[in-house]
């Protein structure tokens, strides 16, 4: 190894350094955090969309001096690859020393996205959910229906689980894991609205789609409930969305970008973003009747938030393979 050397992860060396949900909670509030006092650097994600529809491959760099972390991540999302048994998020993360600008790892970024984005919904959660909540909706049965389920446990004191997909196999393979995994009560539901109405907080985890198929109702959402929307607004019907007392999105600039390429057409008000709600300067929720959603787009600050620890940890561990440039 030398000074021009750099680390190769896979995405079982990412995941084999074994930094816990909780410890990225933290990571990415923090990062938050620094966005929320404006001491980051993340301009909006250029993207192409290969084959057309809702096909993506973006380009995510970030800067946050704070957590010495600089790079980019280059992630695709292709709704159709189930269908050759390839997930939909793929990509790699590179993540640069920020005193010469040199790469020092090239990593996998499909865990890290995964948790990361989870992560970035309980934060969100912390301040526009109520904090007993207990029950759990998922609309989405795939990986961000679990991460997000793991990281909702992490903060608040979840009983039980409703789950919806639109693949029952999905919802069944969903139950067996967070059922044992994290001892949790699942309920496989049927239709849709049994995973929202009734419940303290709402997860719809299916694909990002320009034209959002609208299955939630008005109505649905119950008075004091929360919302995360990891699939933009996929999910939901513009009168549903009309209830709800705070809109939050995780950054108001790349909100602004993908509407104006006709994504996000009929959505409220935007209350506030998660750095002003980490730092202060915009409230969370304040009564508990309010129903709140946060609809966070996954931003490059939430895995440069997470790379230097991994990174660190593989280094201190002997994980990976080192490179010449």
């Amino acid at each position: 190894m030398n000074d021009r050397d750099l680390l190769y992860l896979s995405q079982t060396d990412v995941e084999s350094v074994g930094l816990t949900m909780a410890e990225i909670i933290d990571l990415v509030e923090k990062a938050f955090h620094e966005k929320g006092e404006g001491r980051v650097e993340m301009p909006p994600k250029p993207g192409i969309h290969p084959g057309g529809g809702d096909n993506f491959i973006h380009a995510m760099p970030a800067y946050i001096p704070a957590m010495n972390a600089a790079g980019m991540k280059w992630v695709s999302g292709f709704p159709e690859n189930h269908l050759r048994g390839l997930p939909y998020i793929t990509g790699l993360l590179i993540l640069n020393d920020p005193e010469t600008g040199l790469p020092i790892s090239v990593m996998d970024c499909v865990w890290i996205t995964a948790m990361r984005t989870a992560a970035a919904s309980a934060v969100a959660a912390r301040r526009l959910a109520r904090p007993e909540s207990a029950v759990l909706g998922i609309l989405g049965c795939g990986v961000q229906g679990l991460t997000n389920t793991e990281a909702l446990n992490v903060l608040f004191p979840l009983e039980r689980v409703m789950a919806y997909d639109v693949n029952p196999d999905a919802a069944e393979a969903f139950a067996a894991e967070i059922g044992s995994r994290l001892d949790l009560e699942v309920v496989e539901v049927e239709t849709p609205r049994d995973a929202v109405t009734g419940c303290d907080m709402v997860v719809t985890a299916g694909p990002i789609l320009k034209e959002p198929h609208a299955t939630i109702q008005a109505g649905w959402l119950d008075e004091g409930g929360f919302a995360s929307l990891v699939d933009f607004d996929s999910y939901w019907h513009p009168e549903a969305l009309k209830e709800v007392d705070l809109f939050c999105t995780d950054d108001v600039a790349q909100l602004e970008h993908y509407r104006s390429i006709g994504y996000f057409q009929s959505i409220p008000p935007i209350h506030a973003d998660l750095g002003e709600l980490v730092t202060g300067g915009k409230p969370g929720r304040e009564t508990a009747e309010q129903r709140t959603i946060a609809c966070n787009l996954g931003l490059a600050i939430d895995d440069m938030a997470v790379a230097p620890t991994i990174h660190k940890r593989a280094v201190e561990h002997e994980i990976g393979i080192w490179l010449g440039l």
